[in-house]
This record gives C-alpha cells, sequence and structure tokens, in this order.
C-alpha cells in the first residue's frame, strides 16, 4: 500500500489543478506562456548554418541535425567502424555469453537494452517515419537508415563513458549518464573542470524538462488521441484516461529501475515482434514489387525530385528523422545502459549500438518499406502521421488500425516509464544532496518527481497543448549540444578503452561464460 501512496496522492491533487477555469486550465496557461520561449528556442535549434554563410542548398539545414550527423560521422571514423566490427559480439554479449555472476549493478545488458528501446521504439517509427516518407518522397528511407548506421557508433561512444563513470550507493543503487561523466570525467581535464560542471547542469535540467514533456505529456497525448480516432465517444474522456494511465505507471516507476526493466524486457520484444511480423507479411505478399520499391528507395535518395527540395532537402528530411527516432546523442539512453551488471564500460557500449539498428534501420525501415509498398508514399488523402501509417496497414489487414492504437498505447506506456527513470536520474542529480541533508534521505525528492511526473500525465492526456509539446521536444534535442560537446572533447579516451577492450577481447583476458 505504502508504494501506492503517490498514485493516490495523484488521484486527489488531479482533479482540482485540471478543472476548467472559464476557458483556461493549467496547461492551457502553461501552453501560452511557453509559446514565445518556444519560438525563441526554435530559432537556435533550426537556425541554418549554410544559409547563414549565404550558401543556398535548395533545402533548411537545421544546426541540431548538423551537430548530430557530424557527430556521428566523426565518431564512426574514430572508432574505426566499431557498428560493423562490434556487431557480433554486441549480439553474443546481450544474449548472456559474457554475463559473470557477481558483477556490479542493478539490471542485465538485456533488461538495459530493452529499457532504452522501450524509449525510443514508438510513434517515432509510426508517426516519423509517416512524416518522412511524404515529405521526402522514398528517398528518406535510405538517409533514416544512414542515421541508423551513424548513430549506432554515437550510442556505443555516450553509453562507454556512462558506465565508466557511474555512481553506485551502499545501497546498491545505480545513477549514471552524461551528467557524471561530463562533470567528472570533464572534470579530470586541465582547464575543462568549469565547463564539465556547467554542461552536466545544463543536461540535468533538460533531461528533466525532456522526461515531463516529450516523455511524458506527448505520449499521453497521443495514446488518448488514437483511443479517440478508434473509438469517437471517448472524446470528452481525456481526464480519467489520463488518471488510468497514471495510476499504471505508477505502479511500475515507483519499484525503480528494476521494476521498469522487468515490465519493459516482456513489453519491448513483444511489441517489436508483433510490429516486424505484421510488416513482414505485407513485404511478403508483395514481394514481386521488392526490386520496384528498392529502385524508388535509391533512386528517390541520390536523384529526387525538385519539388522535394532536391538531393540535400531529401537527406535532411531522412537524416532529422532517423536521428531523432533513434536518440543517438541525446545521451538519456546512456541512463538506462549504466544501471547494466557489467565489469567492463566497453561492453556496455557494444550493447548500446544495437538499439540504432533496431530501432532505425530494421523498425523504421519495415515503416517505410509498407508505406512504399501500398503506394501510400503519395499521401493522395493528406493524411498525416500515425494516420498514414496506419492506413497503409489498413490496405491489406482492415483490423490493423485497431491493433496499431494496441501498439501505440503500449509504446506510449513503455516510453513514459523508461523516461521517468531518465528525468528521475536528472532530478537526483539536482537535489538529491540536497534532499539528503534537509531530509537525510533521497526518497523525498524521488517522492516530489514522481508525483510531478505522473501528474503531468494527467495534463497531457486531458489537453491538447501545442507549445507545450513542441518545447518538451525542443528540451530532447537540446540535450545533444552538451552531451556530443562532451564526447567529441573526451574522444581519445572512448578510443583507447574501445582499443584496450578488443586486445583483452582477442587475447581471450575476456571470457566467456556460457
Amino acid at each position: 500500500m505504502r508504494k501506492l501512496l503517490p498514485v493516490l496522492l495523484l488521484l486527489m491533487v488531479s482533479l482540482p489543478l485540471t478543472a476548467s477555469e472559464g476557458d483556461q486550465t493549467v496547461a492551457g496557461r502553461i501552453d501560452a506562456a511557453l509559446e514565445p520561449v518556444v519560438e525563441n528556442i526554435e530559432s537556435v535549434l533550426f537556425w541554418d548554418p549554410v544559409a547563414a554563410l549565404g550558401f543556398d542548398v535548395g533545402a533548411r539545414v537545421p544546426l541540431v541535425v548538423l551537430w548530430l550527423l557530424l557527430g556521428g560521422v566523426y565518431f564512426t571514423f574514430k572508432m574505426n567502424f566499431i557498428n560493423i566490427r562490434g556487431f557480433r559480439h554486441a549480439i553474443t554479449f546481450v544474449r548472456g555469453k559474457y554475463s559473470r555472476p557477481g558483477d556490479s549493478g542493478e539490471v542485465s545488458s538485456f533488461q538495459a537494452l530493452a529499457t532504452a528501446l522501450s524509449a525510443t521504439v514508438g510513434l517515432g517509427n509510426i508517426a516519423g517515419v509517416a512524416i518522412a516518407v511524404s515529405i521526402g518522397g522514398p528517398g528518406a528511407t535510405f538517409w533514416m537508415i544512414m542515421a541508423g548506421f551513424f548513430g549506432m557508433t554515437l550510442k556505443f561512444a555516450e553509453c562507454t563513458l556512462a558506465m565508466k563513470y557511474r555512481k553506485i550507493d551502499e545501497n546498491g543503487v545505480v545513477s549514471g549518464g552524461p551528467m557524471y561523466y561530463l562533470r567528472d570525467a570533464l572534470g579530470r581535464k586541465k582547464g575543462f573542470r568549469f565547463i564539465g560542471k556547467v554542461l552536466a547542469l545544463f543536461f540535468a535540467v533538460m533531461i528533466v524538462m525532456a522526461s515531463l514533456g516529450g516523455g511524458n505529456m506527448f505520449q499521453a497525448n497521443q495514446a488518448f488521441s488514437q483511443m479517440v480516432y478508434m473509438f469517437p465517444p471517448l472524446a470528452p474522456y481525456g481526464f480519467h484516461f489520463g488518471l488510468i494511465l497514471a495510476f499504471l505507471v505508477g505502479i511500475v516507476i515507483i519499484g525503480g529501475i528494476r521494476s521498469i526493466a522487468r515490465v519493459t524486457s516482456k513489453i519491448v520484444p513483444f511489441m517489436a515482434v508483433l510490429y516486424v511480423f505484421t510488416s513482414l507479411v505485407i513485404i511478403a505478399i508483395n514481394i514481386a514489387d521488392i526490386g520496384y520499391v528498392f529502385k524508388l528507395i535509391i533512386g528517390g535518395a541520390f536523384s529526387p525530385d525538385s519539388i522535394r527540395g532536391g538531393i540535400i532537402g531529401v537527406l535532411i528530411v531522412g537524416i532529422q528523422r532517423g536521428t531523432f527516432s533513434s536518440e543517438a546523442g541525446v545521451g538519456s539512453a546512456a541512463i538506462a545502459h549504466s544501471a547494466a551488471r557489467v565489469k567492463e564500460p566497453v561492453s556496455e557500449g557494444m550493447v548500446a549500438l544495437l538499439e540504432p539498428f533496431i530501432d532505425t534501420v530494421v523498425i523504421c525501415t519495415m515503416t517505410s518499406m509498407v508505406i512504399i509498398f501500398t503506394g501510400l508514399h503519395l499521401n493522395p488523402e493528406g493524411l498525416e502521421g500515425t494516420q498514414l501509417t496506419s492506413a497503409a496497414f489498413a490496405t491489406v489487414f482492415p483490423w490493423y488500425p485497431y491493433l496499431l492504437g494496441i501498439a501505440i498505447l503500449l509504446f506510449a506506456f513503455s516510453t513514459m516509464i523508461s523516461w521517468s527513470y531518465y528525468g528521475l536520474k536528472g532530478f537526483d542529480f539536482l537535489t538529491g544532496r540536497f534532499s539528503e541533508k534537509v531530509f537525510r534521505s533521497k526518497k523525498v525528492s524521488t517522492f516530489f518527481y514522481q508525483l510531478v511526473f505522473l501528474f503531468f500525465i494527467v495534463i497531457g492526456a486531458s489537453s491538447g497543448m501545442g507549445s507545450v509539446i513542441d518545447f518538451s521536444d525542443m528540451m530532447l534535442l537540446t540535450l545533444a549540444f552538451p552531451n556530443v560537446a562532451g564526447l567529441l572533447i573526451l574522444a581519445p579516451e572512448i578510443s583507447k578503452e574501445m582499443k584496450s577492450y578488443m586486445k583483452k577481447l582477442k587475447s581471450g583476458e575476456i571470457t566467456r561464460y556460457k
């Protein structure tokens, strides 16, 4: 009963806080207040440095996309294509063949992978791909694959450092992620101590904001929207849907990373297999057209119609959606992987590089191919996001929109429980010591964050908050700046760790246990 206390408190405080006051709700006031902030942040994140230099490439080149792309390409070459060389070992490791009993940590490598994937496999694969293909054409698929390919090395780099600089307290509770390696690893470098602290604090604040928005309200909002799309009479009951969803999320997140990992390690494989299986069935039905589809993808990538902004326009659309889908370079997944029961930091980095491959190279490509096979990449009805994907599957399976509705609910649920952990670790980094000093326990700050997180689920489900959702998405993208900057500075250290690990692996010093 004590574990359900935050959820019960939520039920008591949510009703008066979300009740309407004329045309103004809590969510409405927040939305209005954030609108000018969103415009200012957008002007920075999506600033076009290429156009600023006087070059016209036929399309907008957002700064944040360019930053993540350059980071991925740099690390792929710097690490000598570890995303290819280490792929087989990563699969072997995640299967538990190198798991050594007694290693420090809270979850297995597979559970850490499932937790991280549960935060990325979701609406980006369903709605994001549909947006990319409808705007950039079939050619955007190729560039999404490239984004996933280069993103694999970024995930490897950030998760390797997260494992190396994680903290484990006397109770065995792990805390890790970019805020720790930005502070501690850069703190060891002459002249970077202050910069490291600033970047770490900035990252921690942004991860909390992103967890309450894109990892929470957006998921609840889209989940309820899909329910209304399937069952229109539910439209007036967003508040009640939010309460039920918050209660279910609360039951899981109060148990910590172990509880979250247990749930995600079951949901994620189920979601992935179900989604990939139905995609493969549609591809198999249309297998005779496979050559034509690949011709559209490759041809569209390198000689796209001028109406789509030329080759640069298609490249940017594909890279942008692929990058946003995998979250490579953002640093969020490093928080989950730092909790793994692994001795060697590089081992978990190897496991992490599988994420963009599964999320972007496999699942996003499957979605894109289904849309192209069914001819809906032309989007004659002007459908958007999940509706376009749903319509593509419905051409073969009329009942698929209902299955997709269930999938979106599961995606949203798993994303929220994973992001609650990310946000909690950021909040703990900011307030944990204060809570211990004043209340002699971190449980107070943990309880406060979890209560706020659950409350925001109710707001997300019961409101249409355009500016709030845009703001939270931008918080997620903003994480890339401090994280990739720190990774670039620490690249020699990551490379050294990787070379040492590969040498141990080759010599047999790293032993298989199964």
